[in-house]
């Protein structure tokens, strides 16, 4: 039997053929396959999700998304949409996208109880924490997460923060010290003096994590200028610039390949990580050197990361890469760095406008005397905690987080809303590949949540039994708040931030009186840089501008 075959095209005339088609039509192919899947999506999606009512789109590009990045505070929107839709809704976003806003205590809890394996970081964000830092316990996600916590959760223990709160009481007389405060106002002819508090209060916070964290003195407070602040400092400097950025951001959501081009703030993201990565490599040295010399004399060590680096190895299951704790000491500068300052900062600006709580909280400082130790500042004085803790409140470093969805999900409400068709439910569902979003602003100053006194500055609702209204308990993160989080990424470095705060304000409070320069009713408005920042209206930069007289 005759067996006929069938001739293979030669590579040549495949190349003919491919060039007589040509590159228009291929990439119309390739366009038309993109559309199909886009569309195949879109209505597995919709099939999937639970309609929900919400907002018209402002923008035929942008949804909403530029009302609330540009807004002075996205979270009164937030809110205004939650009274207007329901605890749920839906957002338009970039380019015909949908997001789902979750305003409901319970929904919230089911949401971060899945985080890290049900609702993971969106493609931008992993974009931006690759380009940053790197593949630390802020990227990691599941399995590579629970691992990774596990491993530093020894370093921010009670015990290990204990040892280090010295450091935060060395800085902030360091900074009295140095920083030529009692100078100028002996100085002074009336017996103050202004002072810009949001940079001092960074020189503090920056030197503290650099001692705690990884054994490095930057010398901020000494009058050295270091490398990591100069690309801090630069974020929030032009505000043009940040105009200029958020379109790119908003954009970047919508494609986040456009994170790997050559622009002024990816490369600014890059010399930050470059910087951080030439510290790590000198503590790396250090640390492997003692190692091998077994310099069994030599202190025992304090700081978070050479805790960590110790550890490296020990238990195969707990394994942390090199690579991993190059990542999470530049994780532990931005978030040690950034947030700390700006929760002083806020704290001085709010004391300032109410000089009643200043007085009652340098009176209850004074009475106790001397600086209270680590298991003092968590237990024996009420007011600074309240103070604390109404500060973390209102102004919460982070204000929002969105998440997609990595599988389908029914998520249970506490009270029923009305759906786009106008059904009532009492749980909605989500499909693969939603976007959630969470504003942990809008949450803790939610006059549905914490009562009509949401938006006031009062320490006193923390220390009154019924000052907790019945819908802020139900709200399941630290302190009935979403500042930190909850769930699987409940901030580990909690204690050590709040620690710290108090430290820091205990001794500038009971040393310093502080007033708003332009007097009480003096406009702040935020800014944006790594995280939004406080700023006096009018002032360059990031200038929160004090009038401060010493306490006799």
């Amino acid at each position: 039997m005759k067996i006929s075959t069938v001739p293979l095209p030669s590579p040549l005339s495949l190349w003919t053929t491919v060039r007589s088609v040509g590159a228009f039509d291929i990439g119309c192919s390739f366009a038309a396959l993109w559309a199909f899947v886009k569309i195949l999506g879109a209505f597995r999606w919709r099939l999937k999700t639970t309609q929900l009512r919400g907002p018209p789109r402002t923008s035929f590009i942008y949804g909403v998304s530029h009302d609330l990045a540009s807004s002075h505070d996205s979270s009164e929107m937030y809110e205004r949409w939650a009274t207007e839709y329901g605890v749920v809704y839906m957002i338009p976003s970039v380019l015909g996208q949908t997001t789902i806003v979750l305003c409901d205590p319970r929904a919230i809890a089911h949401f971060y109880a899945r985080e890290t394996w049900s609702y993971v970081r969106t493609p931008l964000e992993v974009a931006l924490l690759e380009v940053t830092l790197g593949p630390g316990i802020l990227r990691a996600e599941g399995e590579n997460h629970r691992r990774q916590r596990k491993a530093l959760t020894p370093a921010f223990s009670n015990a290990a923060i204990r040892k280090l709160t010295s450091v935060f009481y060395d800085s902030v007389y360091k900074a009295r010290a140095k920083g030529a405060w009692d100078t100028a106002i002996e100085l002074s002819n009336d017996g103050d003096t202004v002072i810009e508090v949001q940079n001092w209060m960074n020189h503090i916070s920056l030197d503290s994590i650099g001692i705690a964290g990884f054994s490095h003195d930057f010398g901020s407070l000494d009058g050295k200028r270091a490398s990591v602040t100069d690309v801090f400092d630069t974020f929030g400097a032009n505000q043009q610039a940040s105009a200029v950025n958020l379109i790119f951001m908003l954009l970047a959501s919508a494609f986040p390949i456009i994170m790997k081009m050559p622009t002024k703030r990816t490369n600014l993201l890059k010399e930050l990580s470059v910087t951080m990565g030439k510290i790590s490599d000198e503590l790396l040295i250090r640390s492997r050197r003692e190692k091998d010399v077994n310099m069994s004399g030599r202190d025992e060590e304090k700081s978070i990361i050479g805790l960590l680096i110790k550890a490296e190895g020990q238990d195969a299951e707990l394994h942390v890469s090199e690579e991993e704790v190059v990542a999470e000491m530049k994780n532990l500068l931005l978030a040690g760095y950034e947030t700390v300052s700006i929760s002083l900062t806020w704290a001085l600006i709010e004391l300032s406008r109410h000089p009643d709580v200043q007085t009652r909280l340098r009176e209850e400082l004074l009475a106790f005397g001397t600086d209270p130790t680590y298991d003092q500042l968590k237990a024996y004085l009420p007011y600074l905690d309240a103070v604390v803790h109404e500060i973390l409140r209102l102004h919460p470093p982070l204000g929002e987080v969105i998440r997609v969805a990595a599988a389908d999900d029914i998520i249970p409400l506490s009270e029923p809303v009305c759906t786009e068709s106008g059904k009532m439910t009492d749980n909605i569902s989500i499909a693969k590949g939603s976007l959630m979003v969470i504003s942990m602003r809008e949450i803790n100053r939610s006059l549905a949540i914490w009562g009509s006194d949401a938006k006031e500055f009062k320490p006193d609702r923390w220390l009154a039994e019924d000052g907790i209204s019945g819908k802020a308990k139900e709200v399941q993160g630290y302190r009935h708040l979403l500042t930190f989080i909850d769930g699987p990424r409940t901030c580990l470095g909690k204690d050590f931030a709040i620690v710290e705060f108090k430290a820091v304000l205990s001794v500038l409070v009971k040393n310093f009186m502080f007033e708003m320069r332009d007097g009480p009713d003096t406009p702040i408005e935020v800014v944006s840089g790594i995280l939004p920042r406080p700023r006096v209206v009018g002032e360059g930069g990031i200038g929160v501008p004090l009038r401060v007289c010493r306490y006799e």
